[in-house]
């Protein structure tokens, strides 16, 4: 079955479904990869001003991501079952961000890395996070005992008032979608604002709402929940911006294993899939809301996005024209732009560092069929030997490690022939402890974020090394030319396509 089948009929990129009426439609392209936005608002509506909550224009955003220390998680009894949340950030709006299944509270610190995502909210507003009942820290569910979406509008309540918030902006992603919308509708006096975040109001198909998944869609689709919940597959599909990215996928898959069983999870997807319906509640929000949803996502239509904005009065649209809907860096600074837009009038400061560096990528070749054949408790020790190389090796030619790739290393030089003999020396030293290794060098403008570097540099680099042979540095032609008189020698490898890298590159294998 076509997986675009599941939660909807697909449309193309960019059209409006024949059943939804037209909307003014401004479209930004931008470097960050997004498409924003259509807006379904008038001229004299809160959402269409510059900010919606009053908040002064002159607010900025400040990394403060390694600053900010890790929120304590809290829990507070729903009837008989405890709810997990956090509460940080000290900014004058209560933002309280639902994230159902596939979501820990804990563990999207710890495993995901998305710490920046929080702190980028948390700098302008105060965030309370939560796990409803049946997910992440929360207690579970029984599976014949799942609670109805109304039910779970309880779970919102009681976070709230331990939380001490009283009008807070709700932004409710995925499954909480529903919960989301049907709060605001039942508390218009209490919502300050609502923000929806690929989801919708009903997903089967009715005669009424052609948009929604064809019976036998829902059934393929909890099947595969049944069999692959938590796998890097369904990992996989929900964020295929990350494919290039097999740690972020396995860590994400980890979360998702985390966050619910697979029996629970299809206990509760059976139940929002083929039964629940909140478009009647869509009229009656009285907020100012915004929705973001996926143009190109796999699994959820952007007419489920669209279907909303048309239907809640006084609505915004914005379309990010990834196929992302799980929480990736792909897309988490286009949302917390979005979100911060929405609330206070202004973009959040995502003016971005730039370096000149050489990057290297290394790694051990063949390294899934070794494993295979050494068995888990020796491959772990001759990965500590690899590790304990190369890291002795960065000390001595002052490289800075960016991150390991499970089976290799990622780091920068401010020099790029201290990075080549760097990488020479990796290289040796890990043969004469049997270990092959084989590594690729590009130097080139990067992006700092915090600890880690980005852009197409890095891609092209972590290209360079897949093109490596068996105890082989290779080059760029950039780092070539930069070492010349260096006394360093090089043989032609000839050009080469290097994937997802525009044109050919000439490379260059270093002389050992």
């Amino acid at each position: 079955m076509d997986v675009h089948s599941l939660f909807g009929q697909g449309v193309e990129p960019g059209l409006i479904s024949p059943s939804v009426e037209p909307v003014h439609r401004i479209t930004q392209v931008t470097d960050t990869g997004y498409t924003a936005c259509v807006r379904n608002c008038p001229s004299d509506h809160p959402a269409a001003v510059p900010y919606l909550c009053g908040i002064a224009a002159d607010l900025r955003f400040v990394d403060k991501t390694s600053e900010m220390e890790r929120p304590r998680t809290r829990y507070v009894a729903v009837g008989d079952a405890d709810v997990a949340y956090q509460v940080f950030g000290e900014g004058p709006i209560d933002l309280l961000v639902c994230y159902g299944l596939g979501h820990h509270v804990d563990l999207v610190w710890e495993v995901l890395g998305i710490g920046d995502f929080f702190t980028r909210l948390a700098s302008f507003s105060r965030v309370i996070c939560f796990d409803r009942r049946g997910t992440g820290a929360s207690d579970g569910l029984a599976s014949n005992a799942v609670p109805t979406w109304e039910q779970f509008t309880e779970d919102m309540t009681a976070v709230l008032s331990a939380a001490g918030s009283e009008h807070p902006v709700v932004m409710a992603a995925g499954d909480t979608g529903p919960i989301g919308i049907l709060f605001s509708a039942m508390h218009p006096e209490m919502i300050r604002g609502l923000i929806l975040l690929n989801t919708a109001a009903k997903y089967s198909q009715a005669d009424d709402y052609p948009t929604g998944s064809a019976p036998e869609g829902i059934d393929w689709f909890l099947e595969l929940c049944s069999e692959g919940w938590g796998s890097e597959k369904f990992a996989l599909l929900a964020n295929p911006s990350m494919a290039n990215d097999p740690e972020y996928i396995r860590r994400s898959a980890l979360v998702t294993r985390a966050s619910a069983t697979p029996r629970s999870a299809v206990a509760q997807l059976k139940y929002l899939l083929r039964d629940v319906d909140v478009r009647s509640a869509l009229s009656l929000i009285q907020s100012p809301t915004l929705v973001i949803h996926a143009m190109n996502s796999q699994i959820l239509a952007s007419t489920h996005g669209r279907y909303l904005a048309e239907h809640i009065p006084d609505s915004m649209l914005v379309e990010l024209a990834a196929g992302d809907i799980g929480l990736n860096p792909a897309i988490l600074y286009q949302i917390t732009d979005e979100v911060s837009q929405f609330l206070t009038g202004v973009r959040l400061d995502t003016t971005i560092e730039r370096v000149l560096t050489t990057v290297l990528f290394s790694d051990i070749v063949e390294s899934t069929q070794r494993a295979a054949s050494l068995g888990d408790q020796r491959w772990r020790a001759v990965l500590d030997s690899h590790d304990t190389v190369v890291r002795d090796q960065l000390r001595i030619f002052k490289g800075r490690e960016i991150k390991t790739t499970g089976d290799g290393f990622m780091a920068s030089f401010d020099g790029p022939a201290r990075a080549i003999r760097c990488a020479r020396a990796i290289v040796d030293a890990n043969a004469s402890i049997g270990i092959a290794i084989r590594a690729g060098l590009h130097t080139g403008e990067c992006e700092v974020r915090g600890d880690d570097l980005g852009g197409m540099s890095v891609h092209i680099a972590a290209r360079v090394g897949t093109m490596a042979s068996v105890g082989e540095v290779l080059v760029s032609s950039t780092v070539k030319d930069l070492v010349v008189g260096s006394g360093i020698e090089f043989d032609d490898r000839g050009e080469h396509a290097l994937k997802g890298v525009p044109g050919t590159w000439r490379l260059f294998a270093v002389q050992g």
